[in-house]
């Protein structure tokens, strides 16, 4: 009926299809329809299905089960409360209630979002040969604004890496709260 709605509301194939979210060929085959007096198809009920009874048995071995339980286990226990359908049928309602199961429990990532002057981190990265000498990049970074430092060590000691924290610290001016450093030194 929407279709039909947003034809007689724009009067035209393309913007109804647009309004209704379906084809363009979709609207006029309905209007087509109405227009011959031939009744629109519409979806028809769900007809009741040979598991509807048992569906609540079902939903309960799967919660139970924690959405580990198989079909064909859940088959032979509604089996033995008179279930008189087939395995087929079993098997597509416990897929669908895992399914629905699942859903209402999925874990949500949520993004990180730094605090101001809250986290810094600083990594390391191969810089140019220099005097026939390979170097070593050290790459500061503030997590908030992405302000960076990239300065060159000769090595990964400890007295080059405090040196060169101190440096990067004296140019962004400030000392966050947390220092992350993202790789391990050998």
């Amino acid at each position: 009926m929407e279709i039909l709605e947003g034809f007689d509301l724009t009067g035209s194939y393309r913007d109804a299809a647009e309004l209704a979210g379906c084809s363009p060929n979709t609207v006029a085959r309905y209007v087509a329809d109405r227009e011959a007096g031939r009744l629109v198809p519409g979806r028809a009920a769900p007809r009741p299905s040979v598991i509807d009874g048992f569906l609540p048995k079902l939903e309960e071995l799967v919660e139970r089960s924690k959405g580990k339980i198989r079909a064909d286990v859940a088959h032979d226990k509604i089996v033995a409360m008179g279930f008189a359908g087939s395995e087929r049928t079993t098997r597509r309602a416990v897929a669908q209630i895992k399914k629905a199961w699942r859903a209402g429990r999925r874990r949500v990532f949520r993004p990180w979002i730094p605090e101001p002057g809250m986290w810094a981190q600083y990594d390391f990265g191969d810089g140019p040969r220099i005097g026939g000498a390979a170097t070593i990049l050290f790459c500061f970074w503030l997590a908030w604004c992405r302000f960076r430092v990239v300065l060159p060590l000769l090595d990964k000691s400890q007295p080059s890496v405090v040196a060169a924290i101190d440096a990067a610290l004296r140019r962004v001016g400030g000392v966050p709260t947390y220092l992350l450093p993202t790789t391990r030194r050998p």
